[in-house]
């Protein structure tokens, strides 16, 4: 176990715990996420509590992007890049985080990303930016789809219920390593993310019954 494994398994005892008490978690589909091997992780994002939930849902350790300026606050920045967070530029090119990102991936790790790139305000999921896509058809990694719902509606304090549903894992395998290829495998991943997404709004309809199956 290297540290930031390390880190990650305290971290599911200690703020893992915290959320799932006011933020009361579900999470469906974990089998579906490879127990190894590189991987790239796409969700949506409404939220602050959206990355201690996607940590407290995730079978394995997660290396997140996060942008720059969360780096930048005291405290936070430390504790995030324990957790194996990095920073990126938003609205501008980084070939640092880009070439990190590839690395993680390359190295057999997960990559965590919100894939929107900002937290989605109207409380639906939005559009994809193709930085997932980009790393997942240069290093012929699969992706794992994944939507997060409840936490547009989650105030600190008002124990809103949040759930996770993880989808199957999309191969990329020869789509054309440029512009038109991440486009293509960016669109595939945002309809799988609306489709789950939709999907947990209808099991919230029904109170979450604890045998629901995303779907496929």
């Amino acid at each position: 176990m290297n540290r930031t494994d390390a880190v990650w398994a305290v971290g599911r005892l200690t703020i893992g715990t915290t959320v799932r008490i006011i933020a009361p978690l579900r999470f469906y589909g974990a089998e579906r996420m490879p127990r190894s091997g590189g991987l790239v992780v796409a969700v949506n994002h409404f939220s602050w509590i959206d990355p201690p939930v996607l940590g407290a849902a995730s079978p394995r350790t997660l290396y997140m992007m996060a942008k720059v300026e969360a780096h930048r606050v005291p405290g936070l920045g430390e504790l995030m890049r324990s957790f194996g967070a990095f920073p990126v530029r938003r609205g501008e090119s980084d070939r640092d985080a880009v070439r990190l990102m590839r690395t993680i991936v390359r190295d057999g790790h997960v990559l965590g990303m919100f894939v929107e790139g900002t937290r989605r305000r109207s409380g639906v999921p939005g559009r994809v930016q193709p930085g997932a896509a980009m790393v997942a058809v240069n290093e012929g990694v699969p992706v794992i789809p994944a939507a997060i719902h409840g936490s547009q509606q989650w105030r600190l304090g008002n124990f809103a219920p949040v759930s996770l549903a993880w989808g199957q894992p999309l191969s990329f395998d020869g789509l054309h390593r440029g512009g038109k290829g991440y486009r293509e495998a960016s669109h595939e991943i945002e309809r799988r993310i609306r489709e789950l997404w939709e999907w947990l709004v209808e099991v919230h309809r029904q109170g979450r019954p604890r045998d629901a199956t995303p779907p496929a």
